[in-house]
């Protein structure tokens, strides 16, 4: 299989991930909110990320040590696919862990509506605006009229 044909079906697992999780924070559902989409999808995930670096790492031109480096870490293709599946298993499985939180914490679930596009499409800006929800939410609720 192709390295593009590899990309292809880690998306659509990805994303089937990021349905599964909608479904499971629609329904209040934590089988397929924190078991599938937060632990099942992403370790499928990590599996491949794992067998792509397995094959792939030895012999790479680059590394870690300057941003040139990483330019030409990821000058081979498979490898920048590994560094693409990366991405995938992280922000889902953080994705959950956010929804999880939500639901544990009784913080707004309107509040995900946001966030979790925001961490399926730039991570780390959804994750820091979910934590800037949980500062704020119990402000908020102090505020709120009894």
């Amino acid at each position: 299989m192709t390295p593009e044909g590899i990309f292809t079906a880690a998306n659509f697992t990805a994303m089937a991930g990021w349905a599964v999780l909608a479904i499971g924070v629609v329904f209040n559902n934590a089988l397929l909110r924190d078991l599938i989409a937060g632990r099942v999808v992403p370790a499928l995930l990590a599996a491949l990320y794992t067998a792509l670096i397995l094959l792939h790492w030895a012999g790479s031109q680059g590394g870690f040590g300057s941003l040139a480096d990483v330019a030409s870490l990821f000058a081979n293709p498979w490898l920048l696919l590994a560094g693409w599946v990366h991405y995938l298993a992280f922000d889902l499985a953080i994705g959950s862990a956010i929804a999880r939180k939500t639901f544990d914490e009784g913080l707004p679930r309107l509040a995900l509506v946001p966030i979790l596009p925001l961490t399926f499409l730039f991570g780390p800006i959804g994750w820091l605006c979910f934590e800037a929800l949980r500062l704020i939410a119990p402000l908020l609720q102090r505020k709120a009229p009894a």
